[in-house]
């Protein structure tokens, strides 16, 4: 499943499969077509039976004569953000895979631009309007998830709401991720700050133009730090990242995890018992996480990038990225298999946070995050 998650994991350059390394290099046989260096998470091109990267190379090489390599650097887009602060060149034309989050960050480090402004991208038209998450178009959307909790519904039958998931008989049941190395850890924190408010933390003394978050539960004495206090003294665990979880969570050591709404696809492929991948969403929410891809400012070969980027639009490429990857399409014309809407769940009532909203904002969140819960 580790496509599924999005997640920002590293792993060991040398478990790469199909020849695809992470210093980008694959095996040009040194002909004349160009080469495009595409960026990504490890996840994304490690799992050659359901990550979407070896079909994607090869399908992109089929239509376009140009070869496609994979670069899948340790700190993922960090790595060239620390390149660009450093003045070291971007060895790369295009990245895949970033968040909101991600771009904040970006954006709040370096003076010069990293990504360049998309253009016109064919298909890009396509991509449905509540996933467009940077105000500046240079990230196009190709795919989303939604974090939610996965649960063995054989041994027991989760909370309806997050005030539930403190009952005394959910003590030690549920295994989350650290927001401050794990994108699904990061999101389930940030529906918690869009749950229960952030008590002031970011913002507070108005100097940075944010502004307190109101929580949806109504009450403004109790905050997400005061929630997740609450999840300790319920023996919630927290790993580090979402293949650990996960794994913990597979192998029986609690019945709960935070996940994606879209498990029971991977659970179907793999021919498991739905009943053991169910999905709940607390209070009828999760927490909407849009992937994008952008086009490097100091990119090598950025009309080829662009090329790639309609190419990955396309509505089979999209079908096929949502299959391999584990998510949703980020267009309506995506080609699904008839049966991906019943396995694949969204809830009633997406949330997420903007990029204005994040500005600012993220980086307190977390770092309140890790001193409560290291301090505890």
């Amino acid at each position: 499943l580790a496509g599924c998650s999005a997640e920002r994991t590293p792993v060991d350059d040398g478990e790469s499969d199909g020849g695809d390394e992470s210093d980008g290099t694959d095996g040009d046989d040194g002909d004349e077509s160009p080469t495009l260096t595409v960026a990504t998470y490890t996840s994304f091109i490690d799992a050659p039976s359901v990550s979407p990267g070896e079909w994607l190379k090869s399908e992109f090489e089929s239509r376009i004569d140009a070869t496609l390599e994979w670069a899948t650097p340790d700190n993922e887009v960090n790595y060239y953000v620390e390149r660009a602060a450093s003045g070291v060149e971007i060895d790369a034309d295009l990245y895949v895979g970033l968040t909101t989050e991600d771009l904040v960050r970006v954006d709040d480090r370096l003076d010069d631009d990293l990504f360049a402004e998309a253009g016109e991208i064919p298909g890009a038209a396509d991509v449905r309007d509540g996933l467009r998450f940077d105000p500046f178009e240079r990230a196009v959307p190709f795919d989303t998830g939604y974090v939610s909790l996965v649960y063995d519904g054989t041994t027991m039958t989760a909370p309806e709401t997050f005030e539930g998931l403190l009952d005394d008989q959910y003590a030690g049941a549920l295994i989350a991720q650290n927001p401050g190395g794990s994108s699904t850890g990061r999101s389930f924190l940030l529906h918690t700050v869009h749950r229960f408010g952030d008590g002031g933390v970011a913002g507070a003394d108005g100097g940075d133009g944010s502004e307190t978050v109101e929580g949806g539960d109504g009450d403004p004495d109790y905050d997400y730090l005061d929630y997740w206090a609450d999840l300790q003294a319920n023996d919630v665990r927290v790993l580090g990242n979402w293949e650990d979880a996960y794994a913990a969570w597979s192998e029986g050591e609690a019945p709960m995890v935070v996940s994606y709404s879209t498990d029971q696809v991977f659970a179907d492929m793999e021919g498991e018992d739905l009943q053991e991948h169910q999905v709940r969403f607390l209070n009828d929410q999760a927490y909407a996480t849009p992937e994008g891809m952008a086009v490097f400012a100091d990119a090598d070969e950025p009309e080829l990038a662009r090329e790639f980027m309609s190419f990955v639009l396309d509505p089979e490429v999209q079908g096929e990225i949502a299959q391999r990857n584990v998510a949703f399409p980020a267009t309506d014309t995506a080609a699904l298999p008839e049966d991906y809407a019943e396995l694949a769940q969204e809830p009633a009532d997406p949330v997420t946070f903007s990029y204005d909203e994040l500005q600012g904002s993220v980086g307190e969140w977390i770092e309140a995050w890790e001193r409560q819960f290291a301090g505890n």
